[in-house]
């Protein structure tokens, strides 16, 4: 087995997966609870969310580090913790809630067609998993704020030929 290792880059943008422990989708249901996480982790150690988008199983965002920083896994950490607090949740073998998967992707963003390519990504997501028939329907995203910024028209992603990178399978 080859050694994982990540890649830590001072004021780095990430792409992130985080997904719950078996796919057990309670992030829906508890929504407000995890936007607490994001805030209380954001006031002490802060990040620019760019992008979002939660799942019932599973979470993809794109986050700006500050440019003295690299530490996104004590971030997640946090955030995990937070959301965690107080949920009832079998044990495993180390003690642990079983909430979320012990680990988590990143990717280092390495340019602006591979940031547009995650923002598609993240943003067609609902429309992958057959959740909504537009990513505009999605309520628990950032699609509507990056409208509102101009990145995307309104009806962007309503059809396939819209989401140029269907390929992309990073789940």
């Amino acid at each position: 087995m080859s050694q994982y290792r990540r890649l830590y880059l001072q004021g780095g943008c990430y792409f992130f997966t985080v997904v719950t422990h078996a796919r057990t989708p309670i992030l829906i249901d508890n929504f407000t609870r995890l936007k607490d996480a994001f805030y209380h982790v954001k006031k002490s150690l802060p990040f620019q969310m760019e992008a979002i988008v939660i799942l019932p199983d599973h979470l993809h965002c794109i986050w700006n580090l500050p440019e003295s920083d690299q530490d996104f896994s004590t971030r997640w950490k946090l955030i995990k913790h937070y959301f965690s607090i107080g949920m009832k949740a079998s044990k495993s073998l180390r003690n642990e809630k079983n909430i979320w998967q012990n680990r988590f992707w990143e990717h280092l963003i390495r340019n602006e067609k591979d940031f547009n390519r995650h923002m598609d990504y993240i943003h067609y997501n609902p429309v992958k998993h057959q959740l909504v028939k537009s990513p505009k329907d999605w309520q628990y995203g950032s699609f509507k704020k990056c409208v509102e910024q101009g990145l995307y028209d309104v009806n962007w992603g309503k059809s396939e030929a819209d989401y140029k990178y269907e390929n992309l399978n990073l789940e």
